[in-house]
């Protein structure tokens, strides 16, 4: 497809979600629209499945991700990053919520979801495991359960987890909206109650005589020269560790680290040229997988794909609201926690910056609010997505094709 056309198809594309998301005031999340429209487009043929490629954000989104993740640890102080312990506790109860209650919707429709592939395979149990990890995890865990199935012969087992995690957004994305504008609306009154301390709504000039970078690294390309030095570190780092210690994990520690040293300053990309660009990049690494889905197997696995998210975010919702009331969160804040392993990054910024601006009604309550919530769900989805799911869907992914 024509580069130039593919770029301007995916800029109305994101223009129209925006445009909707603003006049339902986020009821309706730019995600989720947009999410709805590549995926009829896809389905239909109006889009052809390399619109997202010929576009070339997709190659850039693989380029900056990393240095987003940078960006967001920087906008963490480590004070805020140790009191975020309560959201990895939700975060890990989310990840067993989802496994126990597929575990048992698999003890209720086992034989039922046993014939659902022409291929074969072992037992309900399969789905048990490919749904945990692609429910609660991203691409690596959908990787993981893949090559089990497939060392198995398990051609079905191993399309399953990639059809959960091109569509979980589609549940994901409303669900979190309208749970993250409750809490919103909730911190907006916490706010104008004085129990909500206020936040710098213009932090720029600060931030910058805070960062020890001399003057020629504050630039665009000085300041995208040092992040992608720490990028390609954090790389290094995944590298030798042979994955352990993830590249975006390692990311985010480092931006926070180099914040409270003082040589980054809060919100590193904030400011310079190309973070719009950058920001909308990634956008776009959510609408990828919709590209690949095939009527066929979703109507093929129609079954095994509705228990999976009906009894997933049950889990998710139950997990989540009794260990966060437990914890001290609110329900909406708690459950959003947990739906964060339906999507991850970038959802989990877009979501709590359009739920802070739907709730707000001065730049001073969306700063508050925002920064009440985005923390927590930036936690969040590194405490589900990144490092919980990948842990438990290495150690049970042996157990497809068991019997």
């Amino acid at each position: 497809m024509n580069p130039v056309l593919a770029f301007v198809i995916v800029m109305l594309v994101w223009t129209v979600s925006d445009l909707v998301a603003k006049r339902t005031k986020s009821l309706l999340s730019s995600l989720f629209v947009a999410s709805i429209i590549f995926l009829v487009g896809f389905l239909t043929d109006v889009f052809p499945e390399d619109l997202l490629a010929s576009s070339s954000l997709l190659g850039l989104a693989g380029v900056v991700v990393g240095f987003i993740i940078v960006h967001l640890g920087t906008m963490i102080s480590l004070d805020e990053f140790k009191a975020q312990w309560k959201t990895f506790v939700i975060g890990v109860a989310t990840v067993v919520g989802i496994g126990v209650m597929l575990l048992v919707a698999g003890l209720l429709f086992g034989d039922r979801i046993s014939g659902a592939a022409e291929d074969g395979y072992a037992q309900a149990l399969d789905f048990v495991v490919a749904g945990t990890g692609a429910l609660s995890g991203g691409t690596i865990s959908v990787l993981i359960v893949q090559e089990a199935a497939l060392g198995v012969g398990l051609t079905s087992i191993a399309v399953f987890p990639v059809l959960i995690a091109a569509l979980q957004g589609l549940v994901g994305f409303p669900l979190t909206s309208i749970l993250l504008r409750r809490e919103a609306t909730r911190l907006r009154g916490e706010f104008r109650a004085g129990n909500l301390a206020p936040v710098e709504v213009e932090e720029s000039a600060a931030a910058a005589e805070t960062s020890r970078l001399p003057a020629a690294l504050r630039t665009t390309p000085g300041t995208l020269f040092v992040v992608g030095l720490v990028v390609l570190a954090s790389l290094g780092v995944n590298h030798l560790t042979d994955g352990i210690l993830n590249t975006f994990v390692v990311a985010l520690l480092f931006g926070i680290g180099l914040r409270t040293a003082g040589i980054f300053k809060p919100a590193m990309l904030s400011g310079i040229d190309a973070f719009g660009l950058m920001m909308l990049a990634i956008m776009i690494l959510v609408f990828g997988p919709l590209a690949t889905v095939q009527p066929a197997d979703v109507g093929a696995l129609a079954l095994p794909l509705l228990l999976a998210f009906v009894f997933g975010v049950a889990g998710i919702a139950g997990a989540s609201a009794l260990v966060g009331r437990l914890l001290g969160y609110s329900v909406p804040m708690s459950v959003s926690i947990g739906l964060t392993s339906l999507f991850g990054f970038p959802g989990t910024m877009i979501l709590s910056q359009e739920a802070a601006k739907a709730a707000g009604e001065t730049p001073e309550e969306v700063a508050a609010i925002e920064h009440a919530i985005l923390p927590k769900m930036i936690i969040a989805g590194f405490a589900t997505v990144t490092i919980t799911s990948v842990v438990v869907t290495s150690i049970i992914a042996g157990r497809i094709g068991t019997g």
